[in-house]
């Protein structure tokens, strides 16, 4: 049951649930179910089955792809007002997933159950619309990540990354390395000649870049 605190919350996120009739909407309010996580929680992993589909209030999900050898593999994170292609091909296709989601930050979400999620689908297009849409999207974002895995250097992803996120930034190698697809030991020998450069100084489990024009400059090079 979703209260009304969490319903002036939920609906201005994902406008497609206010387009639906009256009475759905008031159903959905009534079987969904809100839920918390810490960081670090793994919400769902490999081969386990999907139990709903999840629409995200708070916090974020990172969704990453384990290899054989321990190494890991960032597809793509969820924020608020986003939702999981990955468990939308689960819960279309009735397979279990085939990779792992783990909470980044503190997350609160409304997980619909999948019952419910199939008859959205079927019944009104807002639904559908904002479902094929996240595949869309999604979708071109895994083709830019398999490009420049394929195509681009570790040491030019690095800059790219960590221009594009806060500053100062506070990651672990290891994170770094898992985003990037890498291990941690490249990942902080690489960090370690970008700071001899210049571009940024490194602390514990801080990285705060100096140069952002300089990093920019050599990750487009």
């Amino acid at each position: 049951m979703i209260d009304n605190d969490t319903r002036s919350r939920l609906l201005p996120l994902y406008p497609m649930l206010g387009e639906l009739p009256a009475a759905e909407l008031e159903a959905i309010l009534a079987t969904a179910k809100q839920m918390q996580f810490q960081a670090g929680t793994v919400i769902f992993d490999e081969n386990q089955p999907c139990q709903g589909f999840p629409l995200l209030l708070s916090g974020s999900l990172r969704v990453i792809k384990s290899a054989a050898n321990g190494r890991e593999l960032q597809l793509y994170r969820v924020l608020p007002g986003e939702s999981c292609i990955l468990t939308s091909s689960c819960l279309l296709g009735h397979t279990p997933y085939q990779a792992r989601g783990i909470v980044e930050a503190p997350l609160e979400m409304v997980m619909l159950p999948a019952t419910l999620f199939h008859r959205l689908l079927g019944s009104h297009e807002a639904f559908r619309r904002y479902v094929f849409q996240l595949f869309t999207e999604r979708l071109t974002d895994l083709m830019e990540l398999v490009t420049a895995v394929a195509f681009q250097k570790l040491d030019r992803r690095l800059a790219a990354l960590l221009i594009a996120r806060p500053i100062p930034l506070h990651a672990t190698h290891q994170a770094l390395a898992d985003e990037l697809g890498s291990a941690r030991e490249m990942v902080s020998r690489l960090l370690k000649g970008f700071a001899e450069q210049g571009w940024l100084t490194l602390g514990r489990e801080q990285i705060t870049v100096t140069d952002v024009a300089a990093l920019k400059k050599f990750s487009t090079f």
